[in-house]
Formats: C-alpha cells, sequence, structure tokens
C-alpha cells in the first residue's frame, strides 16, 4: 500500500498515530483528488478513504467503511460516525454529504445523497441520488430512500420503499442522536489510545 503523508496540506500523523505505535490508513489520493481529513478525526486503519473526500472534527470512520469519492465530493461532518461497513460514493452530478452530529449505521449505503445535521441513517439502509434527509431525522434500519426522496425535518423514515412521516418524538430523538454521538466520539478518543495490532 503506498505511504500517504499528506492531504491537502496537512500531515496525517496525528490520524495514525496510535498510543502503541504508528498504524497505516488506507487513505489514497486519486490523480489531483485528495483527502482532507481534521486532525481530530479518527479513521480506522481497515477503512478506505479515496479522493475528493473531507473528513471533520472529531469525525470517527469505522472497520470495513468505504468512501470512494472518485467521481464527486464526499463530506463527513463534525461529530458524524460513519460505521463499520458503510459505503459513501457519489456521482459527478450529485455529492454524498453528511452533516455535522450524525450517526450513519453498519452496513449503510449513501449514494449522492445529502443529510442534514443531527440525523440517524439506520444499519443496512440505502439512500440513493438527490436524496436530502433533513436536520433531525431518523431513517429506520434497511429503509430504502429511492431516488430523488426529500425528507423534510424531524421526521421518521421507514420501510422499502420508505414512508415518510413525522417524527412522534422529536425532541426526545433529539437527545438520544447526541447521546449516541457523544459515544462514538468518546470510544474514537479510546481507540486512538488503547488500540494495538497483535496479529
Amino acid at each position: 500500500m503506498p505511504s500517504v503523508r499528506r492531504a491537502r496540506g496537512r500531515n496525517l500523523e496525528k490520524c495514525i498515530s496510535f498510543s502503541k505505535g504508528v498504524l497505516r490508513v488506507a487513505i489514497y489520493r486519486l490523480g489531483d483528488l485528495v483527502p482532507d481529513i481534521h486532525p481530530t478525526a479518527f479513521v480506522h486503519p481497515d477503512a478506505v478513504v479515496v479522493g475528493a473526500v473531507t473528513i471533520g472534527a472529531d469525525a470517527s470512520i469505522w472497520p470495513s467503511a468505504v468512501l470512494r469519492a472518485d467521481y464527486g465530493a464526499i463530506s463527513v461532518g463534525a461529530r458524524t460516525s460513519v460505521q463499520d461497513g458503510t459505503v459513501l460514493h457519489t456521482s459527478a452530478q450529485w455529492p454524498t454529504v453528511i452533516g455535522a452530529g450524525c450517526v450513519v449505521g453498519h452496513n449503510a449505503h449513501l449514494e449522492g445523497a445529502v443529510v442534514e445535521d443531527g440525523c440517524l441513517i439506520g444499519s443496512m439502509s440505502t439512500c440513493l441520488q438527490r436524496v436530502v434527509v433533513g436536520t433531525g431525522s431518523l431513517v429506520g434500519a434497511a429503509a430504502l430512500l429511492t431516488e430523488g426522496t426529500v425528507v423534510p425535518p424531524r421526521s421518521r423514515v421507514l420501510g422499502a420503499p420508505a414512508t415518510v412521516a413525522p417524527h412522534p418524538d422529536p425532541d426526545g430523538f433529539a437527545k438520544g442522536i447526541e447521546r449516541g454521538v457523544a459515544t462514538y466520539v468518546a470510544n474514537a478518543a479510546r481507540y486512538l489510545s488503547e488500540m494495538e495490532r497483535i496479529g
């Protein structure tokens, strides 16, 4: 694997320096498309980040997640977690944008979609091109949001294909998502200080 040490002028050592040593992270330049990763973000060594990807402060990218920005941009906001097995991709026409304070569950797939701040994207859900998920919304596990679906803020989205309804307890959901975000920020800090490859 080629060793990439700089992304848009910023040293990547902070992203890959663990208390138990330095681990290689799969971060790739693609021509002139170079990831831009905040120094406080955590990218697990088994994740893959390619091309025009921006990762914000205290965001976390977990094992087997793939962020492939080869045709257009991908942006992950501050304090957002992109969990194990998630695939983020894009097209030249439709970037993939995930706002701040979001939780993207395991094995989700986002392709040219926009997720605004404070959302939960459930495990194994799919958000296709031109999907917009409004602030403070919940996309349930295994939901399928077909192309062009627009979800109003503070909604609950369930099913395949998905149906959209107002969230029955948006304030309770907002408190719950903040607890989830804080848990993942703390877990990323734990991994940075305690994780050690032993095999």
